[in-house]
């Protein structure tokens, strides 16, 4: 999709969250319910007696982020198939094996995860609905993350091609 597009309809639709839910968008609370979900499964009693899992009861999917994180996933799969983009592989720099790409890429999700449930939130919940609406805690976070990412992508990238 063109991304200037994809750029208006993502705003479209935090614009449309805010007026219909009274709420922005975000990811790490929907992985995290449904973590809730599998652990209830399991030990309920421990569950729900948790401080962090067992104020969201006994239904913990019900909840509007679950729903648009199902959505994310299966639209974004549902695009790759119509467009002929999906396809198995690891994509990685020439001298980057396999196997330390998954590595690395598995670490930097667990990190990702557990960042974004410490702080109450994900990249994606700051940076769109918090600078969405002006918040300077949001702003600064959006600076701070590109500085960071520009910083740390010329230490990685020796990992990737050299």
């Amino acid at each position: 999709m063109n991304p200037y597009l994809a750029g208006v309809l993502l705003g479209l639709t935090l614009l449309a969250s805010y007026l219909i839910l009274g709420a922005g968008l975000g990811a790490s609370s929907g992985i995290a319910r449904v973590g809730a979900y599998f652990e209830l499964v399991l030990a309920p009693a421990r569950t729900l007696e948790s401080k962090y899992f067992g104020s969201w009861g006994e239904q913990p999917l019900q909840y509007y982020l679950v729903f648009m994180l199902a959505g994310v996933f299966f639209g974004g799969l549902i695009s790759a198939l119509l467009a002929g983009r999906c396809k198995f592989e690891v994509e990685r720099g020439a001298k980057c094996p396999p196997k330390k790409r998954l590595l690395f890429a598995l670490a930097g999700g667990i990190l990702a995860g557990f960042a974004s449930r410490l702080a109450n939130g994900c990249t994606s919940g700051q940076a769109l609905s918090g600078s969405a609406v002006l918040l300077t805690g949001s702003l600064l976070f959006l600076v701070c993350v590109f500085a960071g990412g520009y910083s740390a992508a010329w230490f990685v990238r020796r990992q990737w091609d050299d």
